[in-house]
């Protein structure tokens, strides 16, 4: 997954959002919308802290780092020097992780900590790295890679006060893995692919890994995680159509905005607000903000739905 200033933008608006189960669909709650200022109509929203402040990039060729404060306030966070830049992540600090590319190509991670821009790479590799996620005692999670183009040996990994924890060796055995979020605990999500064409997420919790397997799905990544273990991100139906999902402590709920033809949630917070983007009809890039139903509401909604597909296995 390759996650593709003060601005303005005109407009925002809500809609829908249907929650699925095997046997159902319950409208349940409303997301905003928010479409790309620069008008190119794509924008991804990657991650949100407890203030609400978002994470995200535009395309305005090139790619745009920016922190968003609803229902308008952009600030620019392009890396300093850098050919294109990303927000990947935000901490209760307002602290951000992210990805620059710098004027040879090569991929690097970042974090912003205060005022301050760091490259995050991890010394195996210094021509593909991305920090896609942090936490507020500033560890960080991502991924390396050995080449430039950075599609192939993807290998997961941690780091804090630059020291590199490789995750990638917990896994089972695959040909890419990426680690994407990190709650306050240092718990850690993300995905790993046995194959080329398919995708499991996991839950690394202090070592020990649990595969997420929303509704049987061959391709699914694990993307966001808040403190309360509330998991976000996507998976693919048996129709090739991609989704949204929520995982509540082992009960997952799909999730996609009404008009979207393929839908991603990237970041949780823990008041449940979610954030993430979807493709329309247009091939536009549209991101949303959305919440997260309370337990028992997910309760009531789910009485009577049966034959839910959870799949939740220990690997280690």
């Amino acid at each position: 997954m390759n996650l593709k200033t003060t601005r303005f933008f005109n407009m925002i608006c809500s809609l829908a959002v249907t929650f699925t189960a095997a046997t159902g669909a319950v409208n349940a709650n409303s997301v905003q919308t928010v479409p790309d200022p620069t008008g190119n109509n794509f924008i991804q929203l990657l991650g949100i802290n407890n203030s609400g402040t978002i994470a995200g990039t535009d395309n305005n060729n090139p790619a745009q780092a920016f922190t968003l404060n609803l229902p308008a306030a952009y600030t620019t966070q392009n890396f300093p020097g850098s050919v294109s830049s990303m927000a990947t992540g935000i901490n209760g600090n307002g602290d951000i992780s992210g990805i620059y590319t710098d004027a040879a190509g090569n991929t690097h991670g970042f974090v912003k900590i205060a005022a301050t821009f760091t490259t995050v790479d991890n010394p195996i590799s210094s021509v593909f790295n991305q920090a896609l996620g942090i936490n507020n005692s500033d560890t960080t999670v991502g991924y390396y890679a050995p080449t430039q183009a950075g599609l192939t040996n993807q290998v997961a990994y941690s780091q804090s006060g630059g020291v590199f924890t490789d995750i990638n060796h917990l896994l089972a055995s695959n040909v890419n893995s990426q680690a994407v979020g990190i709650n306050n605990a240092g718990n850690i999500v993300g995905f790993f692919q046995p194959t080329s064409t398919t995708s499991l997420g996991f839950l690394d919790v202090g070592g020990s890994i649990s595969t997420l397997d929303p509704f049987g799905s061959t391709f699914t990544q694990a993307l966001g995680i808040n403190s309360q273990g509330e998991v976000v991100g996507l998976y693919t139906d048996a129709g090739g159509v991609q989704h949204g999902y929520i995982d509540n402590n082992g009960s997952f709920s799909s999730f996609d905005p009404n008009g979207s033809t393929s839908t991603t949630i990237n970041g949780v917070n823990d008041k449940g607000q979610i954030v993430g983007f979807y493709t329309d009809a247009n091939a536009n890039t549209i991101g949303f903000v959305g919440t997260v139903p309370e337990p028992g509401s997910v309760a009531l909604l789910a009485a009577g739905w049966l034959g839910l597909s959870i799949r939740r296995q220990k690997l280690c």
